[in-house]
């Protein structure tokens, strides 16, 4: 079987730790999570997040096909990462790493994930239709980010400010 990978990264204009406030409370996945997949969280969001935390929803990933996923919080480092694994849902295995890093004017959230597809040889033909939903969810996630915390928006001069800067260098 197939081990694919999907990655993604984004800049929030919030602190680190209102990232991970935010990010550690899966309460926020129905946020985060398109409509037509009709997510709902089913238990395991009682308390934050820590390792040996189980974290059940449900999912309609097709049309008319709707499924559990429990998820296995296995590692956490506050305010750095921590990692998901699949115990039971839609994937043969998925293993999901969250990492989140302090940048000039807010957060880097970094997506690394592993997974390998149900089915056998039919797992295999299905492959481009999940690389496509994975980037729609990703898309999703963005923009529902976007909405709720603004657009991060680099830290760069103005060029007056440049120029001023320069003329300062040469005269000195």
């Amino acid at each position: 079987m197939k081990l694919y990978q999907f990655s993604s990264q984004q800049k929030l204009p919030i602190s680190i730790d209102e990232a991970w406030k935010f990010l550690t409370d899966a309460n926020n996945l129905k946020l985060l999570t398109p409509p037509e997949l009709e997510m709902k969280v089913q238990y395991g969001t009682e308390r934050g997040m820590y390792p040996g935390q189980l974290i059940e929803y449900s999912v309609k990933p097709l049309p008319l096909y709707r499924t559990n996923w429990v998820t296995h919080i296995t590692q956490v480092k506050e305010r750095e990462f921590f990692v998901d694994e699949q115990m039971y849902g839609p994937y043969a295995t998925w293993h999901h790493k969250h990492f989140i890093s302090e940048i000039p004017g807010g957060t880097l959230m970094e997506d690394l994930i592993h997974y390998r597809l149900p089915l056998g040889f039919l797992g295999k033909l299905g492959a481009p239709f999940v690389k496509k939903q994975l980037d729609e969810i990703f898309r999703f996630r963005e923009s529902a980010l976007i909405k709720h915390f603004g657009e991060y928006k680099e830290n760069i001069p103005a060029n007056n400010d440049l120029q001023e800067t320069q003329k300062h260098e040469i005269l000195n």
